[in-house]
This record gives structure tokens, C-alpha cells and sequence, in this order.
């Protein structure tokens, strides 16, 4: 995966987040953010946004890495959010 396609998956996972903003806090943007990826991205899509969050989780904001341990919480923990 090129660098691009990261920073272009990064960009919409953050777009899809705030698009979501008005749900409230951070736990239930982040809950409504995974729903929206377990149903619209790719496999391969969630497995690179995944890989990216436990190699650079600095890249990500957050609730992003909120979404990401809602979607998986094996790629994130607690801590790391």
C-alpha cells in the first residue's frame, strides 16, 4: 500500500467522522464511524486502516483510533486511544 492510499483511507475515515459529529461524544461517533465501515469499506480497506493504527497511530486523531478499537478491538486498546 503506497503512502497515498493511506493518507487518502486516513481522510475518509476522519471526513466520516465528522460528518458524525452531531450524534454527541466521542464513544457514539466512534460506534456509528465502525458501523459505517463494516458496511462500506472493503476487506482490504479496514485491513490497511487497521494495520496503519497500530504502526502510526500518530496519523490518526483520537476518535479515529476509537472507531478503529470499535471495529476491531484486537488493532487497538485502550491505552492506545
Amino acid at each position: 500500500m503506497s503512502d497515498q492510499q493511506l493518507t487518502n483511507l486516513i481522510k475518509m475515515l476522519e471526513q466520516i467522522i465528522a460528518n458524525n459529529l452531531h450524534h454527541g461524544d466521542d464513544d457514539r461517533v466512534a460506534a456509528v464511524a465502525a458501523d459505517h465501515l463494516h458496511k462500506f469499506w472493503a476487506r482490504s480497506m479496514k485491513q490497511q486502516i487497521l494495520a496503519c493504527v497500530q504502526e502510526h497511530p500518530e496519523r490518526l486523531s483520537a476518535v479515529a483510533r476509537l472507531t478503529l478499537a470499535k471495529l476491531d478491538p484486537e488493532a487497538a486498546t485502550p491505552a492506545e486511544v
